[in-house]
This record gives structure tokens, C-alpha cells and sequence, in this order.
């Protein structure tokens, strides 16, 4: 049984790691929202996005910019994403389909990747 001097003592040392734990996130936050501010500054000013869970609690943060490139960020948590996309302003919707996909602008990599060896790209395996 533990004293009640060592109870405080594995409190105060459980807070601290807590406290640093957010003070952890807060810099992946800060962090995150800036990389997203970066992008829609380098891509017609501003941008648009979805976040979608993508396992193991990670999210994914997709961009589309205003001149119509597209990015994607990953978050180890969804709070984390939703409150850097917040923080940078970043205007969400809830799917990347309709209105979000058709500001999608695809380049000759992507058709070729997509299209495989039938445009001259990779081989699909």
C-alpha cells in the first residue's frame, strides 16, 4: 500500500506526463495547421477538405486548393485533424464525392497511373 507522500508523488508524476502529452498534440496541431495553411497559400489562396478515418485512429486530412491540386495530411487522431483544419480555416465536407471531387484537377501522372500500362504507364499488379 502506498503512502499518502508517494500517492501525491505518482499523481504529480502522472499530470506531468499528461501535461506534456498535451503539450505534445498541441505542437502537432499548430503543426498540421500551418502545412495546411502552406498549401492553400501555394494553391490559389485558399482550400477545401474531407477527413476521413483511415485506421489504427489516424485520419486523413485530403486538400483540394482553389486552383483545383490536391494534397493529403495524416493525423494521429481525429480530434487532432478536425482542430487543425479549424484552426487553419480550412472549409470541411463531410464526403469527397459531388461538389468537393469535380474541383479535383488531374494531371497526365494521374490518368497514367490510373490507366495503367493502356496510357503508358505502370503495369496495374
Amino acid at each position: 500500500m502506498l503512502s499518502m507522500a508517494e500517492t501525491q508523488q505518482v499523481e504529480t508524476a502522472g499530470s506531468t506526463t499528461g501535461a506534456q502529452a498535451g503539450k505534445r498534440d498541441r505542437k502537432r496541431t499548430e503543426r498540421l495547421a500551418r502545412q495546411i495553411r502552406t498549401f492553400a497559400d501555394a494553391h490559389g489562396g485558399s482550400a477545401e477538405g474531407q477527413l476521413a478515418h483511415i485506421g489504427r485512429g489516424r485520419t486523413r486530412i485530403a486538400l483540394v486548393g482553389a486552383d483545383g491540386e490536391w494534397g493529403n495530411l495524416v493525423a494521429d487522431t481525429f480530434e487532432t485533424a478536425k482542430d487543425a483544419a479549424d484552426r487553419a480555416g480550412l472549409a470541411l465536407h463531410d464526403d469527397f464525392d459531388g461538389e468537393l471531387a469535380a474541383k479535383v484537377r488531374t494531371g497526365r501522372y494521374e490518368w497514367s497511373r490510373m490507366a495503367g500500362i493502356q496510357l503508358g504507364g505502370p503495369a496495374n499488379a
